[in-house]
């Protein structure tokens, strides 16, 4: 599995490796023009680490949405997020999607799967991340939450056969370095470029990410 990201992180922009996150926030407000919104945060309690949330069984616990508005509070400007990041340095980064990108998210075994195949097919690829939830996150042009069960049924498959989601206006990724909870933290499977500012389109990806997902069955 190893070998596998570092092998899509070849000429791949210098990682992220003693940013802040404030910094990281700023950046991909900066330079991707991405929505940047905090999130919650962790906090020891008895030498625990809790989700600020204060719900001890927390699902994501230091990586969710802190407001109910957070669709509101995310901004695209650098000033922005700085500003909301000096207020909670510790905060996680989160992305709301349906804006600048969408997100096909499917297993993590499918995931690499699917990104073998596409290299031997060529494909330009967006960024991914790989989630500690063992989940993978493929970024698309906008309009992919609404364009994918029809595209999945054009290839024979169902939506309800398949552990795959397209996540658009109104859900939200968590970005690298965000950590959730004590189970590690969110990685790029392909980091964001210059080469891959300009997205793909879920047309072009999901012919190998429904094949990825129907094996992974």
């Amino acid at each position: 599995m190893e070998e596998t990201i570092l092998a899509t992180e070849a000429a791949q922009i210098p990682k992220q490796r003693g940013e802040s996150l404030l910094e990281t926030a700023v950046r991909y407000a900066e330079e991707r023009h991405w929505d940047v919104f905090p999130g919650t945060w962790l906090e020891a309690v008895e030498g625990v680490w809790r989700c600020s949330c204060g719900v001890a069984a927390c699902d994501a616990p230091g990586a969710h949405p802190a407001r109910e508005d957070w669709a509101t509070q995310a901004t695209g400007s650098a000033t922005g997020a700085r500003r909301m990041w000096q207020k909670q340095p510790t905060a996680s980064i989160l992305l709301p999607t349906g804006r600048t990108f969408d997100a096909i998210s499917v297993s993590e075994t499918a995931g690499f799967l699917a990104l073998a195949r596409m290299e031997r097919m060529e494909l330009t690829l967006g960024p991914v991340t790989l989630t500690p939830h063992r989940r993978m996150q493929f970024f698309v042009l906008p309009g992919a939450s609404v364009k994918v069960p029809d595209l999945v049924r054009k290839l024979g498959w169902s939506m309800a056969s398949l552990d795959l989601v397209a996540l658009g206006e109104g859900a939200y990724v968590a970005a690298p370095p965000t950590r959730f909870g004590s189970r590690g933290a969110v990685q790029w499977a392909c980091r964001p470029t210059p080469a891959n500012r300009w997205l793909p389109d879920a047309e072009e990806l999901i012919s190998p990410l429904a094949y990825a997902c129907g094996r992974d069955r």
